[in-house]
């Protein structure tokens, strides 16, 4: 028995996107095998793609690590990508566990795709501090549907990632967090590196990079619209009420994994 997948990635954030029609009973146990980059294809998640009766596309996010997830801004547009290289039109609404996002199609190259995405309205929280066993770090908590920590910092320090892990798992994020560790650049442009749940580092994060701009607007660090930049690419976020994030996604190939 196989699976059939096609593998995406947006800004170095890969994904497999996989019909719903092929779904194991267990979904958890083969996202997280699937995605195992030494013994299984390799990628920071799986997209299970569903019928949806309001929307094009209904997308189930699951983690490299098995747990599900709201929703991936990157992976999103990989569903897009997919999707419009599929079914053709010059947008896609996907379903996600945190609502339509619509993504429209700004540019195409063959398996090259440029989009912009309508994230929704963000949620801004109060800066706080919480201890750590490295110190005291301060943050501003955002979601965008899924939840983030976003901490500013002049550097990036060699054991950054394991801050952002302790940070991920404190007892005051019952749920664990995404995790930002921001540079302020200038005001249009910022620098990010990215711990996600469930994952670990990744190259890139559409929603983190959402995050990091809305935080370092609302705290007078940059202005709409901004440029994220992160090891995987640059994304640009401007945010007048809604958030929408613009970036590029790219079809690499299709396969199947064998059960």
């Amino acid at each position: 028995m196989s699976i059939p997948f096609i593998k995406a990635s947006a800004c170095g954030n890969d994904f497999l996107l996989i019909d719903g029609m092929h779904a194991p009973p267990d979904l958890a146990a083969f996202s997280k095998r699937a995605c195992d980059r030494h013994q299984g294809v390799g990628a920071d998640g799986v997209e299970w793609l569903f019928p949806d009766k309001s929307s094009d596309v209904h997308a189930r996010l699951f983690n490299a690590d098995g747990s599900e997830a709201e929703i991936s801004g990157n992976g999103t547009r990989c569903v897009a990508a997919y999707w419009i290289s599929e079914h053709g039109g010059e947008s896609v609404a996907v379903r996600t566990g945190a609502g339509v996002k619509v993504c429209t199609l700004a540019g195409r190259s063959g398996n090259e795709f440029e989009f912009e995405t309508d994230m929704g309205e963000p949620q801004v929280g109060d800066p706080f501090s919480i201890k750590l066993a490295f110190g005291e770090v301060s943050g501003i908590p955002v979601s965008m549907g899924n939840p983030h920590f976003v901490v500013f910092v002049e550097q990036y320090g060699p054991g950054w990632q394991a801050e952002a892990a302790e940070i991920g798992k404190h007892h005051d994020f019952k749920y664990g967090i995404n995790v930002e560790f921001v540079r302020c650049i200038n005001k249009g442009d910022i620098e990010a590196r990215f711990f996600e749940r469930g994952v670990g580092e990744t190259q890139s994060s559409g929603t983190g990079s959402c995050a990091s701009a809305v935080a370092a607007i609302s705290a007078g660090r940059a202005s709409s619209p901004v440029k994220v930049r992160a090891p995987g690419g640059t994304q640009s976020v401007r945010w007048a009420g809604k958030v929408f994030l613009r970036g590029p996604a790219r079809i690499i190939c299709r396969g199947e994994f064998f059960v």
